[in-house]
């Protein structure tokens, strides 16, 4: 049996990403600080998906450069409404890359550049300000 268990990203700024996965509706599991290895390992989930599909932070200690890194892709989530989801996004000043024009799919990024989208449950009419916002950068 094979089981999906988790992604792993490397972040900067722990606490940024972890604010910016609230704003999407994921919440911290669980922690573990490696005082050795000098890193720390947070994990993140949407209610009810812990042990099924979480996301896991590895922040080391000791600073690092990362690159871009298109070729991991992106993470994808389901949202309620995606654009309550876009702008409480663009109110705490983070950037939609692809808005969601069709009223089903967006794109934004994490602190550390790490390319999310955002699907909405169903589809939603189009609507303004979103049918006229231009992408911005690449996602």
């Amino acid at each position: 049996m094979t089981k999906f268990l988790h992604t792993m990203i490397r972040v900067t700024d722990p606490e940024a990403t972890i604010a910016f996965f609230k704003l999407i509706g994921l919440e911290e599991l669980r922690r573990f600080d490696s005082q050795q290895g000098r890193f720390t390992l947070i994990f993140l989930a949407a209610p009810g998906q812990d042990g099924i599909a979480e996301v896991e932070l590895t922040y080391n200690w000791d600073p690092e450069e990362y690159g871009a890194g298109r070729n991991f892709g992106h993470l994808a989530y389901r949202v309620d409404n995606v654009y309550e989801t876009c702008a409480a996004l663009l109110a705490a000043g983070h950037t939609i890359h692809r808005p969601p024009r069709d009223g089903h799919m967006a794109f934004v990024k994490s602190p550390d550049g790490i390319s999310v989208e955002l699907l909405q449950d169903g589809n939603l009419p189009p609507a303004e300000p979103w049918v006229s916002m231009p992408n911005e950068g690449s996602w």
